[in-house]
């Protein structure tokens, strides 16, 4: 639900810059998922997982870019998507933190990507039906490809839950480790809640329970544990990352940071 004190955000002017935010919110999460599914193109454990993986980095990226190039609309500078994309600091990223998480091997590629896309495809549900409507185009879009997503991570986790002693050894491990960052999916910033109540995003503490019931019955179908840990890690929704971000951006920003404005 809404925070109680929200009635404070109905009397603030939401202006572009608020839009642009709470895009990054959004838009970040598919853009470094997409950079870290991309590093894996060619190291697929089969050719038909291997192209299946990169054909879902390309869908991320391809949903941020209709993303930043709102952001591009919106923004009173004179900015290109490939702008947003590559040229801000670390801090200016707002991805959640389970996203920029290495890929330590197959089973935590594979539960890193069903713990966002369960989150992201409610998301999007929702998104469709924002009085935004660039948010409700790009939801619709994105959709389709995010449900294939969804079913292809969640297939290959209960095969490795369900396989052989070391596949199961190491989704578990994968499960224990990478709990802890679910939680911050569903964290609201000030903005978020800024732009639920204009009607515009979404409201996710209502999708909280339906994510970990939807997650809970699929790791335990995949004869899996559930972690029991109190505690979880937050901070990227607020632009402080863990130290594998720098890492990320720099590969990623690489080209435009080396060659300034070089157009293809």
């Amino acid at each position: 639900m809404i925070r109680e004190d929200s009635y404070f955000f109905k009397n603030i002017e939401m202006t572009n810059e608020n839009l642009i935010q709470y895009i990054y919110g959004i838009a970040d999460n598919s853009l470094i998922l997409g950079q870290r599914i991309s590093e894996l193109c060619g190291h697929g454990p089969t050719l038909e997982t291997d192209i299946a993986m990169t054909n879902i980095a390309l869908d991320l990226l391809g949903q941020t870019r209709s993303y930043y190039q709102y952001v591009a609309e919106l923004s009173a500078k004179d900015l290109t998507e490939d702008d947003v994309a590559f040229l801000r600091t670390e801090r200016e990223y707002k991805n959640v933190l389970l996203v920029e998480q290495p890929n330590t091997d197959f089973a935590y590629v594979i539960v890193r990507q069903y713990f966002f896309d369960v989150f992201h495809f409610m998301l999007l549900k929702e998104l469709e039906n924002s009085k935004n409507v660039n948010f409700q185009a790009i939801a619709k879009k994105s959709l389709k490809e995010v449900s294939y997503h969804k079913r292809f991570s969640g297939d290959w986790l209960k095969r490795l839950g369900d396989g052989t002693e070391e596949s199961k050894a190491k989704a578990q491990q994968a499960v224990n480790d990478l709990w802890v960052y679910t939680d911050e999916l569903f964290q609201m910033t000030d903005n978020d809640i800024l732009i639920a109540e204009a009607g515009y995003g979404v409201d996710t503490n209502p999708l909280k329970s339906a994510y970990y019931n939807e997650i809970t019955a699929l790791i335990k179908g995949s004869t899996l544990d559930i972690p029991e840990t109190p505690y979880f890690q937050k901070g990227g929704k607020q632009g402080i990352h863990t130290e594998h971000m720098g890492f990320i951006l720099s590969d990623m920003q690489y080209m435009q940071r080396t060659y300034p404005d070089m157009k293809w």
